[in-house]
């Protein structure tokens, strides 16, 4: 019992001031093969972030053991799953404070060889402290491996290559298709810019072309050529007037193609309404560029190399655990991810199915600082029972609102999982 009531405390405690580490890595959804001796690095480059004031906490721990500021930098390596374990196939990582204070790096240097026949595979991300110690692993979602971009027309068969309005794509810009010159659309300091080195996930949504620009209904269904879309910063909130995309030929806008956009098309952006501007690069700037109409075809309008945008889907997953009341020994991987609740039963028995991955027997559910009995069924599920709602004081028996309460999940040894899900109570 005093060990459960110094972990409730904890718990309270942590409740109040979430001193959390998130390991957040945003990659893209498919990867170009490489031929031969050639060596197609994926692009964009996979990132990770680190944020949240628990590893500053961290830090001072480790300070406070006498080792100094050496021994806290984080330094990483990622690789391609089942490459096998040794370091020398995979890529350092090492972090660099950003002036929001996220600890930031990207792999510039992967790729998948022909050599490797798989059709997906997934990025393995290991972290450490410059002493040594282990943070943890942690892997991307599943990367489809493509050979090349998709000349012909696309089909909705084929959905896993074309782009959904609502899905996440980052866009970059190539001038004479060289490798060095990519930059990629970004925002900083509340504005578009064109990075050499950061790229930004954008929301890509259907608009309804017959509403006026401040109400903006977004639609569901896959992106053609000649949609009005809208672009919105998913770090920023930030977001570009509605355009119209185009398809790129040549350098040359296709006014009349509206087949389904696909993964790595070259593409351009005609600001709704305007005359022939499209959205274009100059160097780091981002600017509206007047695209020459052609005298001969008029579906066609000739477009600045920095006009000509690579469209391609992206994906993010994040890792968020504290050690704030554990003296963690061990990594903090597998982090579990939940991805949805189901309840069953109700009254003075319900069930509560919590779904998602990466689950092991160590783990125990909690309502907010009430732990729940859990049983593990599967590394995608675990059951637990509610508790009561008395668990939570006398006083909410009685009361004639909803209480809402935080999911944690909590390891063996006092690490804590949280999560972006709450359980509610009702009075009935």
């Amino acid at each position: 019992p005093y060990q459960a009531n110094l972990l409730r405390d904890g718990v309270r405690r942590y409740l109040q001031l979430p001193a959390d580490q998130t390991v957040l890595i945003l990659h893209a959804k498919v990867a170009q093969k490489s031929y031969g001796n050639e060596k197609r690095f994926f692009c964009p480059p996979p990132c990770v972030y680190l944020s949240g004031p628990g590893w500053k906490l961290k830090q001072e721990q480790i300070k406070a053991r006498d080792l100094g500021e050496a021994g806290f930098r984080v330094c990483g390596y990622m690789g391609l799953d089942s490459m096998g374990s040794s370091l020398m196939e995979t890529q350092k990582l090492s972090f660099e404070e950003q002036p929001d204070a996220k600890g930031f790096s990207c792999a510039k240097a992967l790729y998948i060889s022909d050599t490797d026949k798989r059709k997906h595979f997934r990025l393995v991300l290991r972290l450490f402290f410059s002493n040594g110690q282990e943070i943890g692993t942690f892997h991307s979602k599943l990367i489809k491996v493509i050979s090349k971009p998709s000349q012909k027309k696309q089909s909705l068969k084929n959905t896993d290559l074309c782009i959904s309005s609502g899905s996440k794509v980052s866009l970059f810009n190539r001038l004479r298709s060289q490798t060095v010159s990519t930059r990629y659309l970004s925002v900083e300091g509340g504005a578009f810019i064109a990075s050499a080195r950061q790229w930004a996930a954008f929301t890509l949504h259907l608009a309804d072309e017959c509403c006026p620009r401040s109400e903006f209904p977004l639609r569901e269904g896959y992106i053609r050529y000649g949609s009005v879309v809208q672009l919105v910063c998913t770090a920023t909130g930030v977001t570009l007037p509605p355009l119209i995309i185009r398809k790129v030929m040549k350098q040359y806008a296709m006014l009349d193609v509206d087949e389904p956009i696909s993964q790595l098309h070259k593409c351009a952006f005609q600001f709704q309404g305007s005359d022939r501007m499209y959205l274009c690069l100059s160097t780091e700037k981002v600017i509206q560029f007047q695209a020459s109409p052609c005298p001969k075809e008029s579906n066609r309008e000739l477009l600045k190399d920095g006009s000509c945008w690579t469209i391609i889907s992206t994906e993010t997953v994040e890792y968020t655990f504290s050690e704030s009341l554990a003296c963690v020994r061990e990594p903090v991987s597998p982090v579990p991810l939940i991805a949805a609740l189901q309840l069953t039963g109700g009254g003075d028995v319900a069930m509560l199915e919590v779904q998602g991955e990466y689950f092991h027997t160590h783990l125990k559910v909690w309502f907010g600082d009430v732990e729940a009995e859990t049983m593990y069924r599967s590394p995608k599920s675990l059951v637990c029972v509610v508790p009561d709602v008395s668990a939570f004081g006398s006083d909410w028996r009685w009361l004639r609102y909803p209480l809402t309460v935080p999911l944690l999940l909590i390891r063996d040894d006092g690490l804590i999982y949280s999560s972006s899900f709450t359980f509610t109570y009702t009075p009935e």
